[in-house]
């Protein structure tokens, strides 16, 4: 049936309708209940050209986390415009991420849910995506202290914990923007925007929340517990 909708085309023209199929079906059923012959017929091929063009369903799962993978950071990427405030660079950014993930709903749950679940090979590819991502979300942090101070007061090491945080609660909240009806990506957004930089922005401007002081265990020690203040009668 998929033979007879053969039309002839470009192979890359049809390579990425079939990539197009694929990442419909995969991200609607996941990867092993996927069958071939469903993203055959709805990409209007046969199945035989379908293994020639992408070898394995292994190979074609691995094309769709790379392709979308691809498309994700680079959407997030343009949406951070240049010359911005740092507050209007991360809106810009989030906004991006989420107005993306809610245009491509499959190709999210490709990347975060089923690639991450079927094995190694796949989890290495989307752990390469995310890196991408927060290294970019680690300049973006990184410059906005910069702005903020001419002297940086934020360590390294503090910067990329603030990313990962940031870019992890993205993550998540876009799971939670795509199984609740009427959340738009401009919410999801501001929602995330609201959440982070009242902290971030504090951190820009010198004004850390600090623990309150404990004395360190010593070696062999449990750590201090916090004692309840006493309950006043009469």
């Amino acid at each position: 049936m998929g033979a007879g909708k053969t039309k002839r085309m470009p192979r890359a023209v049809r390579e990425q309708q079939m990539l197009d199929a694929a990442v419909r079906v995969f991200g609607q059923r996941g990867y092993m209940a996927a069958s071939m012959d469903e993203i055959a017929e709805l990409a209007g091929v046969s199945k035989p050209l379908v293994y020639l063009y992408l070898n394995s369903k292994d190979d074609l799962f691995t094309a769709c986390i790379r392709r979308e993978a691809r498309a994700l950071t680079e959407a997030v990427r343009a949406g951070v415009l240049p010359g911005l405030a740092p507050d209007g660079q991360l809106w810009s950014g989030l906004r991006a991420f989420f107005t993306h993930t809610a245009r491509n709903p499959d190709a999210w749950r490709v990347l975060h849910l089923h690639a991450r679940t079927h094995g190694e090979r796949f989890a290495v590819e989307v752990a390469a995506m995310r890196a991408e991502i927060v290294a970019f979300v680690t300049q973006l942090i990184a410059a906005a202290a910069r702005d903020a101070h001419r002297d940086p007061h934020l360590p390294a090491g503090e910067v990329a914990g603030l990313a990962e945080a940031l870019v992890g609660a993205a993550e998540s909240l876009a799971d939670w923007a795509g199984a609740t009806d009427g959340v738009t990506a401009k919410q999801a957004a501001a929602t995330l925007m609201n959440f982070a930089w009242a902290g971030l922005g504090d951190l820009m401007t010198g004004r850390p929340w600090s623990p309150p002081e404990e004395p360190e265990p010593g070696p062999g020690e449990a750590a201090p517990v916090a004692q309840a203040a006493p309950i006043q009668t009469g």
